[in-house]
């Protein structure tokens, strides 16, 4: 089919075309009321669009009848937020009313003069059409009469691409609504990013923990020692389990309350994991740990957990000092194993990376490496 006659069967140009007719609809009453006063509805668009509510509903019908089907029309369903908004709308309005007033012009005025010539080729005289009284009778004439039909063609589909144009620049969103577009954008990102942190600490957490136990039982020899760490590893992969189908949740975005992740309330069931895997851990928690601030808390809970991990991943069961302290305005979190063989370069490894990044995005620090014969993971924390 040539592209010229595309619009003829899009359901687009249709309804553009009846949004375009809408507005008369007012005026056609205004003239059985007053006849004689015909821009009077024009008038009264100036106080109706300053009413906020007017854009969105204003909004919603240009989406629908405009670009249906389209997912970002870049037209703005918000109610005026702002005086900026407002005079956009009434703008809008008057838009909309005049190319309303041309469409139905061309919608009367166009078939019409296609019925003229028609009965003016058959030597019938004009029927009194504006403009058109004039018109001889003669054969000749129809062969143009397809033209004005023709016309009428190219005028509705170009004034519905006209008012497609003007609602999105009209009713587009404003500056503060691309802000907070962006800005939500930049949140998901950011979501996004933390969900991949959190799957990396959780599932690698889980892993490690399972490694070590299913090795430890194997070198121990004992049935008892073997039930425990089938035990542990059963527990490790429950809870790794219920973080991954949390994680995928959010992916899939549901909606997920924040209070499902665990905080350092939750510390203890990570400290016996890491218990039941061999190492020998000794814990010291002080200071009002349930009073700190939920991003806090979880964040805290986090590192403590990519700090074991890595213990137990390069050390393997070997005693771990873990030191959490609430004082002031300020959480620590420290974690400190004996050294393995071979020392890791500083900034190596993305849970050493992870760690810092945790610290950072909340304003508070972290360090790690050897020290005094130890490997130590420190992050203090602001709690405002």
């Amino acid at each position: 089919m040539p592209r010229l006659l595309r619009p003829l069967l899009s359901a687009t140009t249709y309804t553009r075309l009846l949004h375009l007719w809408v507005p008369m609809l007012v005026v056609s009453v205004w003239l059985f009321i007053d006849p004689s006063t015909p821009w009077m509805p024009a008038l009264f668009l100036v106080p109706l669009g300053l009413v906020p509510v007017v854009r969105r509903g204003e909004g919603v019908q240009a989406r629908l009848m405009l670009t249906p089907g389209e997912p970002d029309p870049g037209i703005s369903e918000a109610p005026a937020a702002s005086w900026r908004d407002r005079l956009r709308t009434v703008l809008w309005l008057e838009v909309r009313m005049a190319l309303g007033a041309a469409t139905v012009f061309a919608s009367v005025w166009l078939p019409g003069t296609a019925f003229e010539l028609a009965r003016c080729a058959w030597d019938v005289p004009p029927g009194g059409l504006p403009l058109l009284e004039w018109l001889p009778s003669h054969r000749a004439l129809a062969l143009l009469t397809p033209l004005p039909l023709l016309v009428f063609y190219g005028v509705a589909v170009g004034l519905g691409e006209l008012i497609t144009a003007a609602a999105r620049r009209l009713l587009g969103p404003s500056a503060a609504e691309r802000l907070a577009a962006l800005e939500q954008r930049t949140e998901q990102l950011l979501e996004r990013t933390r969900i991949a942190r959190e799957l990396h600490d959780s599932i690698g957490h889980a892993l490690t923990l399972a490694v070590v136990q299913a090795g430890a039982a194997r070198a121990a020899g004992d049935p008892e020692f073997t039930e425990r760490a089938l035990t542990a590893i059963e527990d490790t992969g429950r809870a790794a389990l219920e973080d991954l189908e949390r994680v995928l949740g959010v992916l899939r975005e549901a909606e997920r309350p924040l209070s499902a992740r665990p905080t350092l309330a939750d510390a203890g069931r990570l400290l016996e994991s890491a218990r039941a895997s061999g190492a020998k851990v000794d814990a010291e928690v002080t200071g009002p740990v349930e009073a700190v601030p939920g991003p806090v808390s979880r964040e805290g809970y986090r590192i403590l957990q990519e700090a074991l991990t890595n213990a137990l991943r390069h050390a393997g069961p070997v005693p771990v000092r873990v030191r959490v302290a609430v004082t002031g305005g300020t959480l620590a979190l420290e974690v400190r194993n004996p050294l393995p063989g071979a020392i890791p370069g500083p900034g190596r490894g993305s849970g050493l990376r992870g760690i810092r990044e945790r610290a950072a995005l909340l304003g508070g620090s972290a360090v790690t490496g050897p020290q005094e014969g130890d490997w130590r993971v420190r992050a203090e924390l602001p709690l405002k």
